[in-house]
């Protein structure tokens, strides 16, 4: 899972267990960890971002991340969605992954790279229906 901005910043966990609301909890945790002030997060309408256990993390980090939902049905709308297919496209072609230990290296290599390709970040804003304003 990633995190971006319109700054070209991401940051990302690869985990390898079912996305839930203690994988979700886990990344709030690291990714509050990276700011001094408070993260605007916005999320797709997953049941781990609606969780109980999550908006009681929220409720205890109100100070350090708010999360702001998209609408039902609109991964048009989710730049994040635009990293996923990068990966997918970008994963090697020649060497696929054997195991999930290969493939979670493959994708952190793949993210590693991205965070230092703020262009390339940025770009995932720049989508057909996304509208979101980049501020230099």
């Amino acid at each position: 899972m990633s995190a971006i901005s319109t700054k070209g910043r991401m940051h990302f966990m690869v985990f390898t267990e079912s996305f839930d609301a203690k994988v979700m909890c886990r990344f709030l945790t690291r990714l509050v960890g990276h700011f001094d002030r408070k993260v605007h997060l916005v999320v797709d309408r997953h049941a781990a971002h609606r969780s109980k256990a999550v908006r009681a993390w929220l409720a205890n980090h109100k100070d350090q991340v708010e999360l702001h939902f998209l609408p039902s049905y609109s991964p048009e709308l989710n730049p994040d969605e635009l990293v996923n297919a990068d990966l997918k496209r970008s994963l090697p072609h020649t060497h696929r992954a054997r195991n999930q230990t290969e493939l979670a290296s493959e994708t952190r290599r793949f993210l590693h790279r991205r965070q230092h390709q703020p262009h390339i970040v940025r770009g995932y804003f720049c989508g057909r229906h996304v509208g979101y304003v980049i501020d230099e």
